[in-house]
């Protein structure tokens, strides 16, 4: 008799016990769960009107726009500011997301320019806000008055001016047409100690204002916040440092007694008016509201533009023009046909060499694709994510990486049951065995994803972004779906009997057939 477990029978299939009845149900329910949670994003991806990808400047084409530094009197470019302008710029535009924007310098010397490429329909947005100098400053409100009106004056027979308004101011203020689009352009370029005439963004309502008494590098924070408690919609929260806190508290604690409109504190963010409040009370707080009906959009803008601080240098905007993609739907179709052959190829090689253990690794890959292109339609949405062909190249990549997991299950399993154990045993032994070795794979492409992401730039960091989202699904597919798949077929006769075409054949297993054996154990 025979003491050779490989001569045994190594599939069982008799009646399962209980603790295997146990674990079919959990891999049934963990299943379920997870198809129910894919369709719950998709419904989600469908309401929100996320049905298409945004793509990125490389596939689609853009805006691009070029800043000319501007030298102020007594000044000059250097490249130490000209690098400092291209930091601000770039963390202005990586706030709105992943937008796989371009932003770069170039020329040399004094001639360096500000290069800015933004993907997409919405870049021209984009770009008037990364374009912004952002000199932020509080002004006391002298006078105001209709957009189009001829004086600061209120007396009509005697001509008398406010106080603090000379003949001189009331001439540029009534030159100034305020329902002229180009008169509302901003810029800055205004004197910081000097009077102001200006419009409100809206081009509504024109101000003559005082001096800056709060200046925007006395703000440490900004944020958009939306109002909860009453229907004032968003606005924009301001926290200053100890020397602005000081300043707006000494500004409004004069500005509180006066009447009006010399009682209103002026916003003014490159020389155009967001708000211009009524003070109240002294405010010693060190923090203020920017209010002034602002969209989600338009609060959200000026919050980045404020965080980010001023950039160190004044531009002159040029010819804001749109790209032509540098790749087009070509490469596009491209990347994508290289993505559905890796897929195919993967499939084909899975059937061949698995057999009907196949089924789960083709599985396990259309459910990955299926969760991926959800992501990319839902985070396109969410934060702006910008597929390109760097990104596409990550998801590819990560194809590799899915078809590593289920090969180092598949391959423990056959090495359990080549040692004798029955094919139910050796799911959950081989499972705990395979589980270390892909959690230590793909925390090694999630730790190298990272690094790309927080120390590249441009393309690079798109490939970084989608490695690491799929490496991420990858271990979700393995956890809630391979495995779990796994179980529910080891119960089929097909598979625990050890079917020819069911890849865990004794043949397919490398193993002699229970005849031959035999044969020579009575020979």
């Amino acid at each position: 008799m025979s003491t050779n477990p490989a001569t045994n029978s190594i599939y069982n299939t008799g009646a399962g016990t209980a603790a295997t009845k146990q674990s079919t149900k959990k891999a049934a329910r963990t299943i379920g769960i997870l198809f129910v949670t894919i369709f719950l994003f998709a419904a989600v991806a469908v309401i929100q009107g996320a049905t298409t990808f945004r793509l990125g400047l490389d596939l689609q084409g853009g805006t691009s726009v070029t800043l000319q530094p501007r030298v102020s009197e007594g000044g000059k470019i250097t490249s130490d500011a000209i690098d400092q302008a291209v930091g601000i710029i770039r963390q202005r535009v990586n706030s709105l997301g992943v937008a796989e924007s371009e932003v770069s310098a170039q020329g040399t010397g004094a001639n360096r320019q500000i290069v800015i490429s933004v993907p997409g329909e919405t870049g021209r947005r984009v770009v008037d806000l990364v374009g912004q100098t952002a000199e932020l400053r509080f002004r006391q409100v002298l006078a105001e008055g209709p957009a189009t009106a001829a004086t600061t004056s209120t007396d009509t027979k005697t001509a008398t001016l406010p106080a603090g308004i000379s003949a001189d101011l009331n001439q540029q203020f009534a030159a100034l047409d305020c329902s002229k689009p180009e008169n509302r352009q901003g810029g800055g370029g205004d004197v910081a100690n000097g009077p102001l005439v200006s419009c409100d963004r809206g081009g509504f309502t024109k101000y003559i204002l005082g001096p800056a008494e709060v200046l925007g590098t006395q703000v440490s924070k900004a944020t958009a916040v939306i109002s909860t408690t009453t229907a004032s919609g968003w606005y924009v929260v301001l926290d200053f440092n100890g020397d602005g806190t000081k300043a707006f508290g000494a500004m409004t604690s004069r500005l509180a007694g006066q009447a009006s409109p010399q009682n209103q504190a002026a916003i003014v963010l490159d020389g155009l008016v967001y708000s211009a409040p009524r003070v109240n009370e002294a405010i010693n707080t060190g923090n203020a509201q920017i209010t002034g009906n602002f969209t989600q959009a338009e609060a959200s803008d000026l919050a980045n533009v404020l965080k980010y601080g001023a950039l160190p240098l004044a531009f002159d905007r040029g010819e804001v023009q749109q790209v032509s993609p540098t790749l087009g739907a070509d490469q596009l179709h491209a990347g994508l046909l290289a993505g559905i052959l890796g897929l195919l190829l993967v499939f084909l090689y899975s059937i061949l060499y698995y057999r009907g253990l196949g089924i789960v690794s083709v599985g396990s890959l259309l459910v990955a694709t299926a969760i991926t292109l959800l992501s990319f339609l839902l985070l396109g949405k969410w934060i702006g994510f910008t597929l390109t062909l760097a990104g596409i190249a990550g998801a590819i990549v990560s194809i590799g990486i899915t078809a590593d997991s289920f090969i180092v299950y598949f391959e423990r399993i056959r090495d359990e049951v080549r040692e004798g154990k029955s094919l139910r045993t050796a799911v959950e032994t081989g499972w705990k065995r395979a589980r270390r070795t892909v959690l230590v794979a793909d925390a090694v492409s999630l730790i190298a994803a990272i690094l790309l992401y927080f120390f590249a730039v441009g393309g690079v960091r798109g490939f970084a972004f989608t490695l690491g989202m799929t490496t991420f699904i990858d271990l979700i597919i393995v956890f809630f779906f391979t495995k779990p798949l796994v179980v529910l077929l080891s119960n089929l006769r097909f598979f625990a009997n050890g079917s020819k075409l069911s890849g865990l054949s004794r043949k397919s297993l490398g193993l002699p057939s229970l005849t031959n054996q035999a044969g020579a154990l009575n020979g």
